[in-house]
């Protein structure tokens, strides 16, 4: 099963949501049935995880890259993951329109695994990284949940 979150630039929150769940898989003991990779929509090749998104992962003892780079979510993206999970609305409707309006229905909001029809936050904008690793990390105890319970 592979996991594949989508935010505005892959920088900020998809990137926090990709580390958060692979450190809940790995927990698990399920890192040999999910695989867990971030996009961004509008992605710029080479752009590292942001420094807010490295201190909380760092400060919530969450083991990530930072040398990582940025990726753009693409078509092909979609034809190889089970579950495209957009940060926020729009990158919901950015995603179905890469996509074509999502015909395998692999598309979902984040927090509606939290059983919430609500954006997680931009911190690039709110500078809020502790209430965006909150909402993510929720909703990736959640989601978890759910996959388990599909394996």
């Amino acid at each position: 099963m592979k996991i594949n979150f989508v935010c505005l630039g892959n920088t900020c929150r998809s990137p926090m949501a990709e580390y958060v769940m692979k450190n809940l898989v790995q927990k698990a003991g399920l890192s040999d049935k999910i695989s867990v990779v971030s996009s961004g929509c509008h992605a710029t090749s080479y752009s590292e995880i942001h420094e807010g998104t490295c201190y909380e992962l760092s400060k919530n003892n969450i083991p990530f890259n930072p040398r990582r780079t940025s990726k753009k979510f693409t078509a092909e993206d979609y034809q190889t993951c089970d579950y495209i999970i957009g940060m926020d609305k729009n990158n919901v409707q950015d995603i179905k329109k890469i996509t074509g309006n999502d015909p395998d229905n692999k598309v979902f909001l984040m927090l509606e695994f939290a059983g919430e029809n609500r954006d997680v936050a931009d911190p690039y904008l709110t500078d809020d990284y502790t209430a965006t690793y909150k909402d993510i990390s929720r909703a990736c105890e959640f989601l978890l949940k759910r996959l388990a319970a599909e394996i």
